[in-house]
């Protein structure tokens, strides 16, 4: 299997929220936004994976180190990246400028998982959401084209907004792999301890934490809303199709009432390709961004 037929197929097997957003774009563009994310799963998974069957962090630790080396290779003239993801995200660094700080920042984001780093308030949990979010989106406008450098604000902002909408939606699975993204000063003020997010204990007062978080995640779309730049509508569209499917994935979680222990929530399928069709559409209509009203 070719390089590109490895990236092209994890990003496809994933049915991903992403891999909606990815069918809108010309192929050149998709195949470095495939390079990318498989790059994303697959250092993330080096913690997912590897804390799951007890490996000890130093060894994890190394194999990112790996990962940092490989991304070096992608920058230097004529350096040689030996994994067919790093191959392929060569070639898409080379052809799209992807600012190397960002492939950088997604592996710091995976270490701290490996570290098992808490998170006294909502201030010290951005620095982790920009790093396995906001980096993501930074490399993936590179590839989409943008004229306008608020595209720049626009993706740290929707990018924190998502990472905070899978906290939500992970929140009982996470806890019970050993990991609790909820700040610690919220637990304390709500009354809500580890124990009870590990056991899925549903109480008023988790509904209570899951508000304050929800507020959260709905401020930083707002944020991205204000800085999304029109001009840059029609290449930004794929982005506005991933902003758009977390928004509803939010609006389901908090219409279940935050009832996250039972199930795992997710958009259909159904559900997703239409918020697609009509981000493609409207962004080839006059006047599209004043169609962006999904996202308030």
């Amino acid at each position: 299997m070719s390089a590109t037929d490895l990236v092209s197929r994890l990003t496809r097997r994933s049915r991903s929220n992403f891999y909606y957003a990815f069918l809108t774009l010309p192929r050149p563009r998709r195949e470095a936004l495939y390079a990318v994310y498989a790059f994303c799963r697959t250092v993330d998974d080096i913690a997912d994976l590897g804390l799951e069957r007890g490996a000890e962090p130093a060894t994890l630790r190394e194999e990112l180190g790996c990962w940092r080396r490989e991304v070096a290779r992608c920058y230097q003239p004529g350096g040689a990246p030996q994994h067919p993801i790093a191959q392929r995200l060569a070639a898409a660094v080379h052809r799209y400028a992807i600012p190397r700080e960002a492939l950088e920042a997604i592996i710091d984001g995976v270490e701290m998982d490996v570290d098992g780093v808490a998170y006294e308030t909502i201030e010290a949990l951005y620095p982790y959401c920009y790093r396995v979010a906001s980096a993501v989106g930074l490399a993936a406008i590179e590839i989409f084209g943008y004229r306008d450098p608020r595209a720049r604000e626009y993706a740290v902002n929707l990018g924190i907004a998502l990472q905070l909408t899978n906290i939500l939606r992970d929140v009982g699975a996470d806890a019970r792999a050993g990991r609790v993204y909820l700040p610690q000063a919220d637990l304390r003020a709500f009354g809500v301890t580890v124990d009870d997010l590990g056991a899925g204990r549903y109480t008023p007062a988790f509904v209570g934490l899951m508000e304050r978080q929800a507020g959260r995640a709905h401020a930083f779309f707002r944020r991205a809303r204000t800085a999304f730049p029109p001009a840059d509508a029609r290449s930004l569209v794929a982005a506005e199709i991933m902003g758009r499917i977390y928004y509803a994935l939010l609006g389901q979680i908090e219409a279940r009432q935050f009832r996250v222990f039972d199930e795992r929530i997710t958009v259909p399928r159904r559900r997703k390709l239409a918020i697609a069709l009509a981000c493609w559409t409207a962004a080839r209509l006059p006047g599209a961004q004043r169609l962006r009203g999904a996202i308030a």
